[in-house]
């Protein structure tokens, strides 16, 4: 193949894909209409203009007849009146006539057959373009529906994949966040509540075992008890013969207390 030969072949390759592209179903079918509109006039034309000239044909043809039947009288005429030559030119212009009738004639016949090859012809186009504006209007229906299906499903993509889904889902890990802060702040307070509780409970506890350390050391005993072995009351005072010093034992707490 001629290099020539393969640039044809590629450039029409090119051209015959734009206009694949460039074509809209819709107005390809609308022009094809069209077309099939014209070709139908043209054939109206074509059918008027066979009839009319059947017409003068038919008009030429029953012209020379009727002179073809008056010769044939007068040469009649003529030989009655022993006018021979007279009735044999009247023979003459008789068979011209008749002649010429019968091409005529034959014309007429053809013409007759054409003109009702073109009025089938008419009907069938005429047909044709009925059907072809009822399969126009179907395939339009059916384009506007393949569209309005391709835009949706191009949303649907487009929503699918765009900001818009993002900034859901977005607001969803918000709202989950703020859910998550909101349940985080309420446990909280809850511990606080029971922090508040636990302190008064364990305040109690202190007061409780700070004036049992204060009746131990004044020696006075616990409510129901006894009183320790070696124990004295003295003024109203419990005191142990083997009780160390007290100011030496609180020297030593403040000591303790101080290290921590």
């Amino acid at each position: 193949m001629g290099i020539f030969d393969r640039i044809s072949r590629v450039i029409r390759a090119n051209v015959n894909d734009m206009i694949d592209k460039a074509e809209d179903p819709e107005k390809v079918l609308e022009q094809s209409i069209r077309e099939m509109g014209d070709d139908l006039v043209k054939m109206r034309q074509a059918v008027a203009q066979a009839i009319a000239s059947q017409k003068r044909t038919e008009q030429q043809y029953q012209k020379n007849l009727s002179e073809a039947n008056t010769w044939q009288q007068r040469a009649q005429l003529a030989l009655s009146k022993g006018e021979e030559g007279l009735a044999r030119e009247a023979l003459v212009r008789k068979k011209t006539h008749a002649e010429t009738a019968a091409t005529l004639k034959a014309q007429l016949d053809s013409q007759v057959q054409q003109i009702d090859a073109l009025r089938r012809n008419l009907t069938a186009l005429e047909s044709k373009i009925s059907e072809a504006k009822t399969k126009k209007d179907m395939l339009k229906a059916r384009i506007s529906a393949a569209k309005a299906n391709k835009q949706l499903q191009s949303t649907i993509s487009n929503i699918n994949s765009s900001s818009a889904m993002s900034a859901f889902e977005r607001m969803e890990e918000r709202v989950m966040l703020e859910e998550a802060e909101a349940s985080a702040v309420g446990e909280l307070a809850g511990m606080g509540e029971d922090s508040k509780w636990a302190s008064l409970e364990g305040g109690t506890a202190v007061d409780d075992e700070l004036e049992a350390l204060k009746r131990q050391l004044s020696g006075t005993p616990e409510p129901g008890t006894a009183l320790p072995a070696g124990n004295e009351i003295i003024d109203g005072e419990t005191v142990s013969s083997n009780t160390p010093p007290i100011d030496d034992e609180l020297e030593k707490l403040r000591a303790e207390l101080r290290k921590s």
